[in-house]
């Protein structure tokens, strides 16, 4: 529980920090993301499909994870984004890291929300067999740095500069 009220706290403080005044209060969508670790220290990440066709050019690498459904936790939530998205199961380590507040704008009916992420460091042993979605084109095992290199185009530098500090040894 004491997990549960400092990740509240840290989301309550960034809604706090990006209003001004009643006027520009904005609305956010709580999403979950995976770095998830191989036994070589590597971090998975893909590469997602464009959807629309003026971004077929455009390369953005992600990682596992979407939005949370009504009645789920942050960890169930995590665990049916990255089986569905990867076919990789059983996060039995996992760890929250950090949550950050993303660049990232989601379309609704009326209006756009903003995205919030919470990420947790998911390390997996054994073959990891990496059964990609429609959503991804590929995907790539690579050192934390790398990572870092290929994800802070489309992510926030707090979430970059957590996994550049990471020590997976």
């Amino acid at each position: 529980m004491a997990k549960f009220n400092w990740i509240f706290e840290v989301f309550c403080a960034m809604l706090r920090q990006h209003k001004v005044n009643k006027m520009s209060e904005d609305t956010f969508h709580l999403g979950v993301k995976a770095l998830i670790q191989n036994n070589e220290n590597q971090l998975l990440v893909l590469r997602k499909r464009p959807k629309r066709s003026q971004d077929a050019n455009r390369v953005v690498w992600d990682l596992p994870g979407g939005r949370i459904h009504r009645g789920e936790s942050l960890e169930m939530a995590l665990e049916r984004e990255v089986f569905e998205e990867t076919g990789l199961k059983n996060l039995f380590n996992k760890s929250f890291l950090t949550m950050a507040l993303t660049p990232s704008r989601i379309p609704l009916a009326a209006h756009d929300v903003g995205l919030i992420i919470a990420v947790y460091l998911c390390p997996l042993e054994g073959c990891l067999d990496v059964q990609l979605s429609e959503e991804h084109l590929e995907f790539c095992w690579v050192l934390p740095e790398k990572a870092a290199e290929l994800l802070k185009p489309d992510h926030p530098s707090e979430l970059i500069e957590k996994i550049t500090s990471l020590n997976l040894n």
